[in-house]
């Protein structure tokens, strides 16, 4: 049996990959609003806009090409992407419809982006994609998929902080505010490691002046318990 080398890295598109704020300039427009993106205090954004489900879904079906063709990125994710296109496995799991798949492709190409695989499920719940690819790392933007996710598989969710998602997480969720703390090598952010003697270790630097904030200590604890516990069977083929 021999370790897969490559880590399979699961990344959530929209608000992830793509700027948190790219809705905003289509939703003000059409509803007369002035939001930002401080103004978004939860996913749902009828609440916010003061408007029906029904009336949301509508304006997304005759919209939604638009916004996913003309979606900006996020503030140093190529950067990031491209650092690790080499040494691991991309796979980005949206809940945007099959019917978007081109769209989303083109997308990834015109942005320069890498990718190994994009899978379109249709749905918030990522929970099947994500046993299927069997994920080592996941991405994510929306407060509950990313609880869901640590707590179904045990592995590290990044949660890339938004005004939205400020709820309570588990401990194997860590939030960042900016996608250079995820750079690799990066003394403000996740550092994801090979070991040749325990396989794939997750180590978490938040250092600043040599030491390690307190609020992340619980989660090298758990990082290192889920390595002991789970690393050594899951890691080896």
């Amino acid at each position: 049996m021999t370790m897969r080398k490559q880590k399979r890295f699961g990344l959530d598109i929209d608000g992830t990959v793509t700027d948190p704020a790219t809705f905003l300039p289509y939703l003000n427009e059409q509803f007369q609003k002035t939001l930002t993106l401080e103004d978004i205090t939860d996913y749902d954004l009828t609440k916010s806009l003061g408007i029906t489900s029904e009336e949301f879904w509508k304006w997304m079906e005759q919209h939604e090409q638009t916004i996913y063709k003309q979606a900006k990125k996020a503030d140093g994710v190529d950067q990031v992407l491209e650092e690790w296109k080499q040494e691991h496995e991309l796979i980005y799991i949206t809940a945007r419809a099959s019917h978007l798949e081109e769209i989303t492709k083109n997308w990834f190409e015109q942005q320069n982006l890498p990718f190994h695989h994009i899978e379109l499920v249709g749905k918030h719940d990522k929970i099947e994609a994500i046993r299927t690819h069997e994920i080592d790392i996941f991405f994510e933007d929306k407060h509950d998929n990313a609880v869901a996710i640590a707590e179904t598989f045990a592995i590290p969710v990044i949660l890339m902080d938004t005004p939205y998602n400020r709820l309570p997480t588990p401990a194997n969720v860590v939030r960042i505010n900016h996608w250079t703390e995820a750079r690799p090598g990066s003394m403000n952010g996740l550092n994801v490691r090979a070991s040749k003697e325990k396989g794939f270790h997750f180590q978490l630097y938040f250092l600043k002046n040599g030491k390690r904030p307190e609020c992340f200590r619980s989660f090298l604890r758990v990082v290192n318990a889920f390595w002991d516990e789970k690393c050594n069977n899951r890691f080896r083929r």
